[in-house]
């Protein structure tokens, strides 16, 4: 294992399924426990997941990732134009 690659691999994914690597995760949305639960997500008043263009526990793992690889903040996003709009 290289040096740079420890960080990394110090951040293991802990799953219910027991599974090795980071699942990936193809849903688009997320159900909420009621509507107060949903608006409180939305709100930002509670973390978890939304809409998976917001985020979801794939990206968030890369994120983690990212951030202590790299010492720096990261945000994952679904395409490049999204990545364009947050360049400028």
């Amino acid at each position: 294992m290289r040096p740079e690659t420890i960080p990394c691999m110090r951040l293991r994914f802990r799953s219910a399924t027991k599974a090795v690597a980071v699942p990936i995760y193809q849903t688009v949305a997320y159900s909420f426990d009621n509507a107060a639960h949903g608006a409180a997500l939305f709100d930002l008043e509670v973390e978890g997941y939304r809409y998976t263009r917001i985020g979801n526990p794939t990206t968030t793992v890369l994120e983690r990732r990212v951030r202590s690889s790299r010492g720096i903040d990261a945000l994952a996003v679904s395409s490049g134009q999204t990545a364009l709009y947050y360049t400028c």
